[in-house]
């Protein structure tokens, strides 16, 4: 899927046009890194590799999350009219991330 598609994509989930192009493509990047580490955990550069087509819904996933959180990063507790938030981890929950499937090979 291009760049623009998935910005489209993102912009529609988010609910916002007005939402500068950089700050969606920093997030996408954000994301990409994200899912790469969890491929590849033992490489330590990623030059050249991109994120495969089938884990496109998981990018885009995980930057929605992120968008929605903002302003409230890291917030450990917030009531307000019968509304109860929590977060105690301010990164991604290990559940957008479970069908990310890590490579691997033979040690030569």
């Amino acid at each position: 899927m291009t760049t623009e598609k998935k910005l489209d994509m993102l912009r529609n989930m988010v609910g916002e046009d007005e939402i500068d192009q950089g700050i969606l493509e920093t997030y996408l990047e954000l994301a990409a890194q994200k899912i790469l580490n969890r491929m590849y955990p033992y490489k330590t550069e990623y030059d050249g590799l991109e994120v495969p087509d089938r884990y496109t819904m998981v990018q885009l996933n995980v930057c929605n999350y992120w968008l929605c959180k903002r302003g409230a990063e890291g917030q450990i507790q917030h009531i307000e009219n019968g509304i109860h938030r929590n977060y105690g981890d301010a990164d991604v929950p290990e559940s957008m991330l479970k069908d990310v499937v890590p490579f691997c090979q033979a040690i030569r």
